[in-house]
């Protein structure tokens, strides 16, 4: 039985017992899913299931010094929907996107409990350079810690967690209202 083993030691059996994979997918599926449907809801299934293909393909080239399973996974979720966009945009030229310049906030606004801030939430997430706002989403939407955000993006956790500072004091000083949602 594989399913009480971690994640790296999971990774580690499929190359002997291909099955060792499923524990993994039934664990990240949820969340991963949840990153797709955030960023381009539309295809969100199709690109979880090109995830778990990729990351079957490539799983020997996992490095657990480069941070945990779960964030290994992150990066080729990343990997995924970039090419999605590039695809998009030679399909769809009105659909260019880069994972920079992003933001799939239509998407969340139904679901975000404070409505009435959501437009000044939107604008201070826009004024946040790329670099910053997609540590920040990885680590607020996606439940990352400060260096598994690092590891997707290809940064030292230093420079992560330097970055991610910086966007939250942004977003706190430049705010009409507490990020609770009340106005100041």
């Amino acid at each position: 039985m594989t399913t009480g083993l971690d994640d790296e030691e999971l990774l580690g059996r499929t190359a002997r017992d291909p099955a060792s994979f499923a524990p993994l997918v039934e664990r990240h599926s949820a969340a991963l899913h949840g990153y797709f449907a955030r960023r381009a809801p539309e295809a969100a299934e199709d690109l979880l299931a090109e995830l778990w293909l990729q990351a079957y393909a490539t799983r020997r080239g996992f490095d657990p010094a480069r941070g945990s399973v779960r964030a290994w996974l992150f990066g080729v979720a990343r990997n995924v929907l970039s090419a999605h966009w590039r695809g998009a945009a030679t399909t769809r030229p009105d659909l260019a996107r880069t994972i920079g310049d992003h933001d799939p906030w239509e998407a969340v606004d139904n679901r975000l409990v404070a409505a009435a801030v959501a437009p000044a939430l939107r604008e201070l997430l826009a004024q946040l350079p790329s670099h910053e706002r997609e540590l920040l989403l990885l680590v607020a939407w996606e439940q990352l810690t400060p260096t598994e955000a690092a590891v997707v993006v290809g940064i030292p956790a230093a420079t992560a967690r330097t970055r991610l500072h910086r966007a939250r004091s942004r977003m706190r000083s430049d705010a009409p209202f507490d990020l609770t949602g009340d106005l100041k």
